[in-house]
């Protein structure tokens, strides 16, 4: 968690500042930069594996996580989302988590989505916590807290100003839009 902790710290907009600022405009920012950041954040400092896959015998590949490490304690990997998608894609992501958690693949797993102040001025319907929230439940009845942990960190940015130059957009899905 720690580790998981520096990372979000380490992202700063715009690029050598202090904090994170963000270009105030509904849906004028895009959010691969930022995840990128914090994927680079955790594979340079603290080895975690980037785009990690885990397949699982006789059933269809599930897709990368963007990070993952070892935990030597459980012999098992943990692993961390940052969302870029739309909300379908959040439900996916913990899906895919709380799948690896019970197959005994995985001993954990984070999704780290925008609050609903942050995610108005990112790509159109990116996901986001309040969004995901009223789902938790799902995921709680699925006890997979026998076997690892399921979370959700809410992000938020520092501040905002129309001084700061946009986040790029990525080409994909709704980036564009």
């Amino acid at each position: 968690m720690d580790e998981v902790r520096e990372a979000i710290d380490a992202i700063r907009w715009p690029e050598g500042s202090d904090d994170f600022c963000i270009y105030p405009v509904k849906k004028a920012n895009g959010v691969k930069p930022i995840k990128e950041a914090f994927v680079l954040c955790l594979s340079q400092k603290h080895k975690w594996t980037g785009e990690f896959r885990y397949k699982i015998p006789n059933q269809t590949n599930r897709g990368p996580v963007d990070a993952a490490r070892l935990v030597n304690a459980t012999n098992k990997m943990f692993a961390v989302e940052w969302e870029t998608g739309n909300v379908s894609s959040s439900h996916r992501a913990l899906n895919k988590m709380a799948l690896g958690i019970m197959d005994e693949i995985l001993c954990g797993g984070i999704l780290v989505l925008p609050s609903r102040r942050f995610y108005k001025f990112l790509t159109d319907r990116v996901g986001n916590f309040q969004e995901m929230q009223p789902y938790f439940s799902i995921w709680k009845n699925l006890d997979v807290s026998k076997r690892g942990i399921l979370a959700v960190i809410e992000i938020e940015h520092d501040r905002e100003s129309m001084d700061v130059p946009r986040l790029t957009k990525g080409t994909d899905g709704r980036a564009l839009v």
